[in-house]
């Protein structure tokens, strides 16, 4: 018999027909033999319209609380879906992230996982049932609810898989598994059977939608299998794991990722000279805003452009944090643009051989794209471009890496 952690995404269980569609399924591989832990997201766009119920009462919602209203939202799913086997006539029970041992740090809204008790979640299992978990949610050490961000129930499937020692994590979701690109920009995308944990952390990282990249990265932590699928087709999906990268293929470059959610700040004149830097960037890291790409570009006598990116969310707040600072410093001026995107071309063998970012430039260049700024990696290089240019950036470049062709 076999352990293993399913996910199933809130598309999946967006309405109680594809609640029960999806308790079939689970009973079904019970049935094999298999036990089964099950995370389930929030229905629909529950999270969403939680969220906009809350700012209907407040501008600026209290996190701790806006945390416990959000878990809500997987706590209805993981409810419904252990009616739902009730109703086959398969055992289960339903658990909280507290109740399922996640232990997390005090932070709301983007809280990490620090801890994995399974001793519950083994003890239901141990007496035949089929344990579905609210995914995206574990408990502080001051025994508060907190919540994982985007994305988290794939973060807390992953988890759960690891402490429990399954075999793997299975997330399933309305896609078949993970594309050269996305299917709706590039039709000729196509399917992958398996791809390196490296290589997913960057697509996922820079603009691919499939998993969530800290899920990625934890899985690529402790070696767990992560298999992507589709809930609603039984096709094969795509394998991510840690067997030999695949550096032999022709192509070596194994996706196109793209993320539209780019703003740009441009501090002017600033002075170059030890220390600014950290002046400038340590503020925003204590206000919990990621930042990605940064050039400086080294002028006359001392004096430098400096620019960094964000999402577009945290644009007003950078600005606001970073302003005063440049002032202090005797910067220039500072300007932002929120119209630009990032696309990013991915793949383990790029580390091998040359060519690749004079190839990824030429593409975007014949297709009259122009190239803001460019952040790379051993296994990828990431163009900042105008928005309104993605889609087409996207299929030429992956007509450019011939990735439409079978591996």
């Amino acid at each position: 018999m076999a352990l293993i952690v399913q996910k199933y995404g809130g598309t999946s269980v967006a309405d109680a027909e594809r609640i029960m569609n999806v308790a079939r399924r689970v009973a079904a591989r019970r049935e094999q033999g298999d036990a089964l832990v099950v995370v389930v997201s929030a229905m629909g766009h529950t999270t969403d319209e939680l969220i906009e119920l809350a700012r209907q009462i407040t501008r600026q919602p209290e996190a701790r609380e806006l945390d416990v209203l959000l878990s809500t939202g997987e706590t209805v799913s993981s409810t419904l879906m252990t009616m739902a086997l009730h109703e086959l006539g398969q055992p289960a029970i339903s658990l909280s992230g507290a109740q399922a041992g996640i232990g997390t740090e005090s932070r709301y809204g983007r809280a990490r996982i620090l801890s994995v008790d399974p001793q519950r979640i083994l003890k239901e299992l141990g007496e035949g049932k089929v344990v579905i978990v609210a995914g995206f949610q574990g408990i502080s050490e001051e025994m508060d609810i907190t919540t994982l961000g985007r994305g988290g129930s794939d973060t807390t499937a992953v988890a759960l898989a690891v402490a429990l020692k399954a075999e793997r994590c299975e997330i399933y979701t309305d896609v078949d598994g993970v594309y050269t690109t996305d299917p709706r920009i590039e039709p000729k995308a196509r399917k992958l059977r398996e791809i390196s944990y490296e290589e997913m952390l960057e697509l996922a990282s820079y603009g691919a939608r499939v998993m969530h990249n800290r899920a990625v990265e934890l899985g690529a932590v402790y070696n767990m299998p992560i298999l992507v699928a589709s809930s609603f087709r039984d096709v094969p999906g795509t394998l991510i794991h840690g067997g030999p990268e695949m550096v032999e293929q022709r192509n070596k470059v194994s996706g196109i990722a793209y993320d539209p959610d780019v703003a740009k700040v441009t501090i002017r004149g600033v002075p170059d000279r030890p220390g600014i830097a950290a002046t400038l960037f340590e503020p925003l890291a204590e206000a919990g805003i990621n930042v990605d790409t940064i050039v400086q570009n080294a002028g006359a006598e001392k004096i430098a452009d400096l620019t960094f990116t964000v999402t577009r969310g945290d644009l007003e707040k950078a600005i606001e944090l970073v302003r005063p600072i440049a002032q202090q410093v005797s910067a220039g001026e500072l300007v932002s643009d929120s119209n630009l995107a990032k696309v990013s071309i991915v793949g383990a063998g790029m580390q091998s051989a040359p060519g690749f970012a004079a190839r990824m430039f030429r593409a975007l260049y014949e297709e009259g794209i122009n190239i803001e700024m460019i952040s790379t990696s051993e296994i990828r290089i990431t163009c900042i471009i105008n928005e309104s240019q993605v889609a087409d950036a996207v299929r030429a470049l992956h007509k450019a890496f011939e990735l439409e062709q079978a591996e």
